[in-house]
């Protein structure tokens, strides 16, 4: 570190040891922090209405692995890269995999596309016609058998099922027909492995969505048993929800199976995670963090258990960068939550003194971890700052001879 790093580095590691704070314990943590991107961030995709075609993306699955490389390069936090099914079917997954583990990664979640044929304009695995929910069901389990063929242990379920008008479909019979697919893919699954349920309270379906919040996917999860877990995208929600509610209560359950991380002003999703309320990342994290103190073994090991994964679409910005500074966003708002003296919280909690319990969390958020990132990461033998080594080196220029208009929607 620099000079001035190297000071500013003493001066938050003293502040820390005066809160309480046993700072080798959150260095330890951050570097244990893992990140998986997804193979669509690094392609051309966009919002419904347009897909905006750059220069550079990835023409195929294995381009995408290379950009993702570059990215944990970088960072030291994403050794592992999500695919999508059909985006990123090739003739033999044994090599991709090969290829992502010559650059240093594996294959992550494998996620299954639903939504996209034209047959699953009115639904899938809860279309009206079972010839439809069969094919459905014929997808899910296809990628079931992939993840056998890469080593992946996450299913990761988003449907795009729902209704714009009231009477357009059958409600009830509706959800029975998505158990039965789930339940026919569940037992498909090896011991090993865990389906993740997502939920998006609306969009496309305006009327009603068959996944619409964290309480339908619980449902679901429970229903089929221990291997299936909900999946908590950031971006789902209304404006107002309080996503770190549900994050405890899933937890509680042990029930949360990970994060698609992402940010959303309104109603959609897909900005880079923590844009435009980083607050609400670090409250989650807090709520993880509070999770790994519990007495309850089942919620300890929900927690040790929990797949962080970015999801996001990156439709205006360069990729790569976008990217970086995703991961970036995330491990800020992770290194803040660690700052949470927990012991004195406890304490202003259990006296029922509302400000000070307040001020033991917000004061942590308050805290530049600069410093301390800058401490871990050359420590890691990483960048200092991973996004200008990147802009300076010549990778985004190299790429440029890929042409326009790689693998999209």
């Amino acid at each position: 570190m620099s000079t001035w790093s190297d000071r500013a580095y003493t001066v938050f590691e003293e502040q820390q040891r005066d809160r309480g704070i046993d700072i080798s314990a959150v260095k330890a943590r951050l570097k244990e922090l893992k990140i998986e991107t997804p193979s669509w961030g690094y392609g051309d995709s966009g919002t419904r209405f347009k897909v905006f075609r750059r220069v550079g993306v990835p023409r195929d699955p294995y381009e995408k692995m290379n950009d993702a490389a570059v990215v944990n390069q970088l960072t030291g936090a994403c050794p592992s890269v999500a695919i999508h099914i059909p985006w990123d079917l090739v003739d033999d997954f044994a090599q991709l995999q090969s290829h992502a583990e010559s650059l240093g990664l594996r294959i992550g979640a494998v996620n299954p596309n639903v939504f996209q044929d034209d047959d699953y304009m009115l639904g899938s695995v809860c279309n009206a016609d079972p010839k439809i929910r069969r094919k459905a069901t014929d997808h899910l389990l296809l990628c079931v058998d992939i993840m056998k063929q890469v080593g992946s242990d996450i299913l990761s379920l988003w449907f795009a099922d729902g209704t714009n008008y009231p009477g357009q479909g059958h409600i009830r019979h509706r959800k029975h027909w998505l158990y039965e697919a789930l339940q026919e893919t569940y037992q498909a699954l090896e011991p090993s492995m865990r389906m993740l349920i997502e939920y998006k309270f609306f969009e496309p379906g305006f009327y009603h969505t068959d996944l619409a919040d964290w309480g339908m996917a619980y449902n679901m999860a429970m229903k089929l048993g221990p291997q299936a877990q909900v999946l908590v995208d950031t971006g789902h929600h209304a404006p107002g929800t309080n996503v770190e509610h549900i994050v405890a209560t899933l937890l509680d359950e042990a029930k949360l199976g990970g994060f698609h991380f992402n940010s959303r002003k309104y109603a959609d999703d897909d900005l880079i995670v923590g844009a435009t309320n980083p607050y609400e990342l670090f409250l989650i994290f807090y709520q993880m963090l509070d999770a790994r103190l519990s007495e309850n073994r089942a919620v300890q090991d929900t927690v040790s258990n929990i797949a962080y994964m970015i999801d996001q679409s990156h439709a205006i910005e360069p990729k790569i960068p976008a990217m970086i500074r995703s991961v970036q966003n995330i491990q800020t708002q992770y290194a803040k939550a660690l700052l949470i003296n927990h012991d004195e919280l406890r304490e202003t909690q259990a006296k029922n003194d509302v400000l000070a319990a307040e001020n033991a969390v917000r004061s942590a958020y308050e805290f530049d971890v600069t410093p301390l990132l800058l401490a871990i990461r050359e420590e890691e033998g990483l960048p200092a700052d991973p996004m200008q080594v990147y802009l300076k080196s010549d990778y985004g220029k190299a790429i440029e001879s890929r042409g326009v208009g790689g693998s999209s929607w």
